[in-house]
């Protein structure tokens, strides 16, 4: 039960592949203009990644070194073609709101990174709820930075007005995604900081840009000690 815990609490605060990691921007800034489009884009990744995760390790015996990566794309793109499949008979709006960043799901660094260093080397019961943690995790950041926006640029909530307030339009462009998702990281640099704490850093030998999304992520991101 502890490994579980330890699992959500990893993906949700610890290792949150929006605000820590820095992961999955393009759909993170792309379609963030509504606290709708944010949460739906969240949870469609995440049931991605709980399915993948859970087919991923229970083939990861099976799966040859040599060929890994490509059947883990055949895995993940399975799964998106079903979920899109899904969206279009029961969702339409959301499926034209969210639309070629659908697809795109095949090739989110956070669900082949968490595929690579995670769930083709773990037990099913942990890589499912690694998905989980990933899952809410992310959901939880693209929905916050959404609904800030929609607050912020549409004058609205969940297409609900706000009174005495129109908005101001940036915030619902591509500017506006910058702003408020630096803010939200800010934030929480800053509770952080003002727990004793020091702004999360990722390091490795080589300081490579993708060290986030790098098998070794795990290994590499432990110099300090002050989380436990």
């Amino acid at each position: 039960m502890g490994k579980i815990l330890e699992r959500l609490y990893n993906g949700i605060i610890k290792e949150n592949p929006t605000f820590v990691l820095v992961l999955g921007m393009c759909p993170t800034l792309a379609v963030t203009s509504s606290l709708t489009n944010g949460a739906g884009m969240g949870l469609s990744t995440m049931a991605v990644l709980v399915m993948s995760n859970l087919v991923i390790s229970l083939l990861r015996k099976i799966i040859p070194n040599g060929v890994r990566v490509p059947a883990f794309i055949v895995v993940v793109a399975s799964f998106v073609t079903i979920l899109q499949f899904l969206l279009e008979a029961y969702l339409p709006s959301l499926n034209s709101a969210l639309g070629i960043y659908i697809p795109l799901i095949v090739v989110n660094c956070i669900i082949l990174g968490r595929a690579e260093s995670y769930a083709s080397k773990n037990p099913v019961i942990l890589s499912v709820f690694d998905g989980v943690g990933m899952g809410l995790g992310f959901t939880i950041a693209l929905s916050l930075l959404g609904g800030f926006r929609e607050i912020l640029g549409a004058g609205t909530i969940l297409g609900i007005d706000i009174p005495h307030w129109d908005g101001i339009g940036i915030f619902v462009m591509a500017p506006g995604a910058f702003f408020v998702l630096a803010f939200l990281i800010a934030i929480q640099n800053q509770i952080r900081i003002s727990k004793g704490k020091k702004p999360r850093k990722l390091h490795c030998e080589e300081e490579c840009a993708g060290c986030a999304g790098c098998a070794q992520f795990d290994q590499c991101d432990k110099p300090e000690k002050e989380d436990k």
